[in-house]
């Protein structure tokens, strides 16, 4: 039986993070929400509450609006960061003295080695708390902050593969999160959620190939429609079998971009190009008004870093993801080699496969002393063949669309 979640705390005031606070304050939860800058939440504090469009509609009412972080997250049950991956690290250190025993985060998403990051800090910081640390693979919904105190969804994802570091804690995640959230799916480890980044395809090379029309015109133009032409197309693909190919490497069987687009959205299409160009959902979604954008920002030094950066550890050339790097680097007049997540960053430098998958799978490199003729324990037996069975169910049930 399912146990109820009452409490809330976003992270995040942005675009993704309004839009899940106020549909949760619909959905009749206690909802706390977060932002670092006071500016973002000024409206919404004035209002107490935010207002919501599109799939969903109607007054969200927010218990606390607020930029302390002690007060955001005291007494709740789910974390929900819901924030460009870049401040994962910021919020993890915030957050370390004031998180509490039995307490969830979920990172939406973790782009390419979140949890892992996330919990690097929580460990520097010498954090106690006995937490369950997850991360999805993307966001839920396809949503926009339209005015303020104003969000719309324009669409929810079918599917999100959702796994807990370390991943027999996914169960516990899936249990808390499953009666507001059902689109949520278990997959066997971070790796798996790490590696689908589809975000990783879909923000830094589209932004990127089309900054002269962004700069020319604001971003008055459909992103995926107008600004993914089968030429753009291309490149992506190429990124992402490259994105794919890595992925194996490390036992991870990734979705291809297209086939998550037909999991996630039910698109349907011939080629990568013919599936964006038919998926309704995507359908009104403008560019970006400036290449100073969390699509580059965000995503070439969470995901496409990390994955050149395995990709070294692991002897696959990545040639495609290497150029989308060195452009950004130079519009941004940055070096996101430097300052993206690596795997010395990560904690993966050196590791074989096994140890990196039981690190992931059960919390630890090296198999303890204790037991040493024991491969597996009988409880992780227990919580796989569990986890087994819940995402049997949830994809029987065809991801339950809301």
């Amino acid at each position: 039986m399912y146990k109820k979640v009452n409490k809330f705390a976003i992270l995040g005031a942005g675009n993704g993070g309004q839009a899940m606070a106020a549909y949760l304050a619909l959905q009749g939860y206690e909802v706390n929400l977060y932002n670092r800058s006071f500016e973002r939440i000024k409206e919404i504090k004035e209002a107490a509450g935010i207002y919501l469009k599109g799939v969903f509609k109607g007054f969200g009412h927010l218990n606390k609006i607020t930029t302390d972080i002690e007060e955001a997250i005291e007494g709740v049950e789910v974390i929900m960061v819901v924030t460009p991956a870049v401040a994962h690290k910021y919020l993890a250190e915030l957050s370390s003295p004031h998180l509490k025993d039995g307490q969830i985060i979920v990172l939406n998403p973790g782009r390419t080695g979140g949890a892992l990051e996330f919990k690097t800090i929580l460990d520097k910081n010498n954090c106690k708390a006995d937490i369950i640390l997850s991360e999805a693979q993307t966001f839920l919904y396809a949503s926009r902050v339209t005015g303020p105190a104003e969000a719309k969804i324009f669409g929810v994802k079918n599917k999100v593969s959702i796994a807990a570091f370390p991943s027999y804690n996914t169960r516990d995640v899936i249990e808390k999160l499953a009666p507001v959230f059902p689109q949520f799916t278990p997959v066997e480890n971070i790796l798996k959620t790490s590696m689908d980044n589809i975000g990783a395809i879909f923000h830094p090379a589209p932004i990127l190939l089309n900054m002269a029309w962004i700069e020319s015109t604001g971003g008055k133009f459909d992103y995926y429609q107008q600004g993914i032409t089968p030429s753009v197309a291309k490149i992506l693909e190429k990124v992402d079998e490259e994105r794919v190919e890595i992925a194996s490497t490390i036992g991870v069987d990734a979705l291809s971009a297209g086939d998550w687009l037909r999991m996630a959205y039910g698109a349907q299409g011939k080629d990568l190009y013919e599936l964006l160009q038919y998926n309704k959902q995507y359908k009104g979604i403008s560019a970006p008004h400036t290449i100073n954008h969390r699509y580059i920002f965000e995503d070439v030094p969470m995901s496409l870093v990390p994955m050149a950066s395995l990709g070294d550890m692991t002897g696959i050339k990545t040639p495609t993801i290497d150029m989308v790097v060195n452009i950004a680097n130079i519009v941004h007049d940055k070096d996101y080699w430097k300052e993206g997540r690596t795997v010395e960053s990560l904690g993966l430098s050196g590791l074989t496969i096994s140890k990196i998958k039981n690190l992931v799978n059960k919390g630890y490199v090296e198999e303890p002393e204790i037991l040493p003729g024991l491969k597996k324990s009988i409880f992780r037996k227990v919580d796989h063949l569990v986890l087994d069975k819940l995402s049997e169910r949830f994809h029987n049930e065809g991801g339950i669309e809301t």
